[in-house]
């Protein structure tokens, strides 16, 4: 038996032990993660497969030879007598599943698909593993045909996320981070085009500020459309080329964004190129994007008089969003409330823009103009973003998938200093759009474009 001294020695020992793996575990996770937690992490899932493929349902019952127990005669002391039979049974099989492999905020492992399962199968019963396995979420991924990648978070990526860090490369902004622990970037140059949705206080300008921020040092002509009066983009006007506050005002801005992709099509017809990045440096035109906020204000219609107007300005963005990618002019789009009741104009501009943000929204059909041809599982996602996470947002990746993703906060007095700081690389909007006066489309051509 163990004298108390050796006893108290091993209570102390274990404390020690214990003490040590906390504190690793608070001051370096990952390493702590990587060398402790994955290991034991990854038998323990490995182990517990076939239970938690039954539960979900994932399993298929397959004949197999197997010892059974029959049930023989009766003796005169009322015992059954059983033998064993090599026979052919119905046994429920798991799917292949490989070892777990280690990531930065949990693991994946990699599937092989039963006959008749479809990807969609472990989508459906996506929650019912990640409660199974005690982690934040599971996402599906299928690489190939006749496999699925279940990628586990161990805690939720997005509570807390760094600073901002600066952009590198032309109209490419890191915006925050994806739930994948990955960056969150928006790249102009790979999908020219995007839709942010989102209800107030749902981080939507918050986004916004984070894209201007990233933009303002890059050579880029940065165009402001605030259907509030002003009150969202004025502070920002000195990085800004242009900027109208009234819908008279849009409708003379989007003539001239007209006017300057019709000037660069002539640009680029005249040099044999598909678009401006093929044009030589020395003539190339400075890329424009345009920020537009409150874009229902656009489409509402208080009486007949302004359908004319209405009409000219959808007509004008549509254009500008189904020509523009090729000629440097890039749309983001911010509205509270984007529905079809706003008119055709909306439903085809949500068409042209690929890139998808919904941020929290107050009617189920923001969620669903915005993300509705995508997944719906997305649309779940959507919906249950809560009021107290501001700047988490369901996004459609460049990949073709869609993420929870949330963007770095950014205070307004932040963007305000970084539009004054690079004021002096705003170009100037009459020297963009002056050679748009020389172009060789007459005005009759330039009209047709517009009302077509």
């Amino acid at each position: 038996m163990p004298d108390a001294n050796s006893l108290g020695l091993l209570l102390i020992t274990l404390s020690c032990i214990a003490t040590g793996l906390y504190t690793w575990r608070r001051i370096h996770y990952p390493s702590f993660w990587l060398v402790a937690g994955y290991p034991l992490t990854a038998l323990a899932v490995r182990a517990a497969w076939r239970k938690v493929a039954l539960g979900c349902g994932l399993t298929k019952k397959r004949a197999r030879w197997w010892f059974t127990l029959t049930p023989g005669s009766i003796v005169s002391t009322g015992t059954v007598k059983v033998r064993r039979r090599f026979r052919r049974v119905a046994v429920d099989t798991k799917p292949w599943m490989w070892l777990p492999v280690p990531t930065r905020h949990g693991w994946r492992v990699t599937v092989h698909l039963l006959e008749g399962q479809v990807p969609a199968d472990y989508s459906d019963v996506a929650e019912r593993l990640a409660h199974s396995w005690r982690v934040h979420a599971v996402r599906v991924a299928s690489p190939r045909p006749g496999r699925v990648v279940l990628a586990a978070t161990m805690h939720d990526p997005l509570v807390r996320i760094d600073q901002l860090p600066p952009s590198g490369e032309l109209l490419k902004v890191t915006v925050g981070r994806l739930e994948t622990g990955k960056p969150w970037v928006i790249d102009f140059r790979t999908v020219p085009h995007w839709l942010n949705a989102g209800a107030t206080q749902s981080g939507k300008s918050n986004l916004a500020n984070a894209l201007l921020v990233g933009l303002a040092p890059q050579p880029v002509a940065l165009v402001g459309f605030d259907l509030k009066g002003g009150v969202e983009l004025t502070p920002y006007g000195p990085r800004l080329s242009a900027l109208a506050t009234s819908r008279a005002e849009s409708v003379g801005l989007l003539d001239d964004l007209v006017a300057l992709m019709v000037d660069r099509m002539g640009l680029c017809r005249t040099a044999g190129a598909r678009n401006i990045w093929q044009l030589a440096p020395a003539i190339r035109p400075v890329p424009v994007v345009v920020l537009v906020d409150e874009l229902a204000e656009l489409y509402l219609m208080a009486d007949k008089s302004e359908k004319d107007e209405i009409a000219k300005t959808s007509t004008a963005l549509l254009r500008v969003a189904q020509l523009g990618r090729a000629f440097g002019i890039y749309l983001f789009c911010c509205g509270q409330r984007i529905g079809a009741d706003l008119g055709p104009g909306v439903t085809a501009l949500r068409a042209q823009c690929s890139g998808r943000i919904c941020h929290r929204v107050n009617d189920p059909e923001t969620a669903t103009m915005t993300l509705g041809d995508l997944d719906p599982a997305a649309l779940v996602s959507a919906r249950a973003i809560a009021a107290e996470t501001p700047g988490v947002a369901i996004v459609a990746g460049q990949d073709g998938q869609w993420y929870r993703a949330r963007s770095y906060y950014v205070a307004e007095q932040t963007a305000e200093h970084v539009a004054r700081m690079y004021a002096d690389r705003t170009p100037s909007w009459a020297q963009i759009t002056e050679t748009a006066c020389t172009t060789e489309m007459n005005t009759a051509d330039l009209n047709e474009l517009l009302n077509a």
